[in-house]
């Protein structure tokens, strides 16, 4: 027989929505359990992506919805995060080491990618989160200044190189293997082989999500490499203004052509809050980002503000989500990880690497 309480309790839970996910607890599956005393409840709810800053507030809320039902007296509640693997193209096999490759994108240059990049991975490692970021950019990497790294990678059998580490993450760049100044001259195909090579002799060790900051474009070193890497999900960032949406909407037509999941657009330098008084300015225009959301049925992560310490910050190895942990900007950051990684964990999980082959052998 069914415990009325017990379904009352899954009734009230059905009602609490997950704003990252944009579902409901149970539709999302984040209920693992009810158990019921009487009129006592304990509930555990595990989410699909990292939230620590977010699992107390969740909590708090089912605790006091839940205790205000009057056929429940009280209730305790236990919140936590597990990153599961999810499906990627067909055809191609899940890196070693890594749950979730997400790219990020843009349909062309100087909308603040690689910024926003790096403050993506490290607002999902400040979530709780293994993370890595490659550089895929070759022309210009740009990842080792934003993230305080320099000197060549080491490696410790002669065939797989190291990443660098710093503030928790885990880093790769052809930014090692070259200097600052070298200029790359590589067509097409070198590119595509020289990322893939970084890609696969990296020594990445455990990692829920792979960040893979883009070269911008959509051009065919784009393309191919949406089609070879195995990817989980991508992010496209763009600004407000036309010009650069035009280009975004092409980024995103890229994906849905290797059939890879977008998660969402993130508009950066969507308002200009003048330093000396506080005066808002939408330089870009405005509301770009939520209109191409909407006219493409993808989800709007996030806005971030168009502000000179973001930039000052990346410039000298000290990321917004490291150097400013608790200002406005690193909590938009954050909550834009979440949603992110948040809409991944809708996604089909990909059973090569939840179930492990097992081999019986006869004695």
């Amino acid at each position: 027989m069914s415990n009325p309480v017990d379904e009352r309790a899954r009734q009230i839970l059905s009602t609490i929505p997950d704003p990252h996910s944009g579902q409901d607890l149970v539709t999302s599956g984040a209920v693992r359990g009810i158990g019921v005393s009487d009129a006592r409840v304990s509930v555990d709810i595990q989410l699909g992506y990292p939230a620590l800053s977010w699992q107390a507030d969740l909590a708090a809320q089912i605790k006091s919805a839940l205790e205000a039902d009057a056929s429940i007296e009280s209730a305790s509640v236990g919140v936590s995060c597990r990153v599961g693997a999810h499906r990627v193209q067909q055809g191609l096999t899940p890196l070693p080491g890594i749950r979730n490759v997400i790219a990020v994108a843009s349909g062309k240059g100087g909308v603040g990618k690689s910024t926003v990049s790096a403050n993506l991975a490290l607002a999902l490692r400040a979530e709780g989160a293994s993370v890595g970021i490659l550089d895929a950019d070759i022309y210009g990497p740009s990842q080792p200044r934003m993230l305080g790294l320099s000197g060549k990678p080491d490696t410790k059998d002669g065939n797989r190189i190291e990443p660098k580490v710093n503030h928790g993450i885990q880093v790769m760049s052809i930014g090692f293997l070259i200097d600052e100044d070298t200029p790359m001259i590589w067509r097409g195909p070198m590119v595509t082989q020289a990322l893939q090579q970084l890609l696969t002799d990296t020594n990445w060790v455990d990692l829920d999500y792979l960040v893979i900051d883009l070269p911008p474009g959509t051009g065919d070193i784009q393309l191919t490499l949406c089609q070879r890497v195995p990817v989980s999900g991508a992010v496209i960032v763009t600004t407000p203004q036309d010009i650069a949406l035009l280009d975004a909407r092409r980024a995103l037509k890229m994906f849905e052509k290797v059939n890879v999941p977008v998660l969402g657009i993130i508009e950066n330098m969507s308002t200009h809050i003048c330093s000396n008084c506080g005066h808002e300015e939408h330089v870009f225009g405005e509301g770009g980002g939520l209109r191409m959301a909407a006219q493409y049925g993808v989800p709007m992560l996030g806005s971030l503000p168009l502000d000179i310490r973001i930039r000052e910050q990346a410039d000298g190895g000290q990321p917004t989500v490291v150097a400013m942990p608790d200002s406005d900007i690193a909590a938009r950051y954050r909550e834009i990880a979440r949603n992110a990684a948040a809409r991944l964990s809708l996604q089909a999980r990909n059973k090569a690497i939840q179930f492990p082959k097992i081999v019986v052998e006869n004695g």
